[in-house]
């Protein structure tokens, strides 16, 4: 039962978006490997989770217990480590979430596996597995191997991968016993408390146009507003339009606040700090506006205008406006 392995991530009952972030690319890497990726869903009711995910990995390796139904550090450190101990899998990828940061370093220091967290890209080289993570706020890109491993736990960060996986498959149920569960008496779930929403989620917008230090001030969002409505478009922003309270925290994108991949980014008076660019960089298409055209910006761009956003802005929301007409 060797292979890769995806750890599905869920929350009252629905499967989270990392996990179809990581099936793409666990296919892959399991196919340049030549075995297959499993998904490993733990869980009380797990028929309609697996219904979800059926058809996007050959096989689902599903333990259900009542002890289970909400994720636990502890009892999921308890199950997955004699999944793992037993079945040796070459890989086993768990999201880089709140979840995934507190079981994975559990479940190395048990089985002594070596762990590379908050991965940005998987590779297959000469039949070793490489990752690509980020140090030093993703300054630099580090490359790390495992030869020698009986296998490897990773943290994969959100948004590094596609969020459709290829849906060809149907994948075969295998129902594992669940080990005793006695430890999750050290700790149990009493409620789940959901941080309070914004008005929007940036991280599902499909066009974003993202302001930064060149807006000059609150009383310039009208332009960017009129913009964002001529193209149906979703308004985010860098960090210092938040420290100077022009828009909320929720609207940021950045290391310090949410990693987007939008169908189109568009980047309006931002210089393009490295923990910017960290957490757009996966986006589809991204256009620059800066007036400074050695603004970092333009090295992630795959259009630029190197021109006032006071001057581009108005003519392009001009030439939408007179389309709709």
């Amino acid at each position: 039962m060797s292979g890769v392995w995806v750890v599905v991530e869920h929350r009252q009952g629905e499967v989270r978006e990392i996990t179809f972030e990581m099936f793409g690319k666990g296919n892959e890497l399991a196919r340049a490997l030549g075995v297959q990726c499993h998904a490993v869903l733990l869980g009380d009711d797990i028929a309609p989770l697996a219904a979800k995910i059926k058809p996007l990995v050959p096989k689902i390796l599903a333990v259900e217990d009542p002890g289970l139904s909400e994720y636990n550090a502890l009892t999921y450190r308890a199950v997955l480590g004699e999944l793992i101990r037993v079945h040796t899998p070459l890989m086993v990828m768990i999201g880089h979430t709140a979840c995934g940061m507190e079981v994975a370093p559990r479940l190395c220091a048990g089985l002594k596996w070596p762990l590379a967290t908050d991965c940005v890209d998987m590779q297959v080289v000469d039949g070793n597995i490489e990752v690509i993570r980020g140090m030093y706020s993703d300054k630099v890109n580090a490359r790390v191997g495992f030869r020698g491993a009986p296998g490897c736990i990773l943290t994969i960060r959100s948004g590094s991968f596609p969020c459709e996986p290829k849906a060809d498959d149907d994948a075969e149920v295998t129902m594992l016993p669940s080990p005793p569960l006695s430890e999750a008496q050290e700790r149990r779930f009493i409620e789940l408390v959901a941080a309070p929403k914004g008005d929007v989620d940036i991280t599902r917008a499909d066009v974003l146009i993202s302001v930064g230090r060149g807006l000059g001030g609150p009383e310039n969002l009208p332009l960017v507003e009129a913009f964002a409505e001529a193209l149906g478009a979703t308004i985010s922003c860098s960090r210092p339009v938040v420290d100077k309270k022009w828009l909320p925290k929720e609207r940021q994108v950045g290391t310090s606040g949410k990693k987007v991949a939008p169908r189109v980014y568009i980047a309006l008076g931002i210089s393009g700090a490295f923990q910017h660019v960290t957490a757009m960089k996966q986006s589809g298409t991204v256009i620059a506006v800066n007036k400074d055209p050695r603004a970092p910006i333009f090295n992630v761009a795959d259009y630029g205008v190197v021109g006032d956003m006071f001057d581009v802005v108005p003519a392009l929301t001009k030439m939408l406006q007179e389309q709709d007409v």
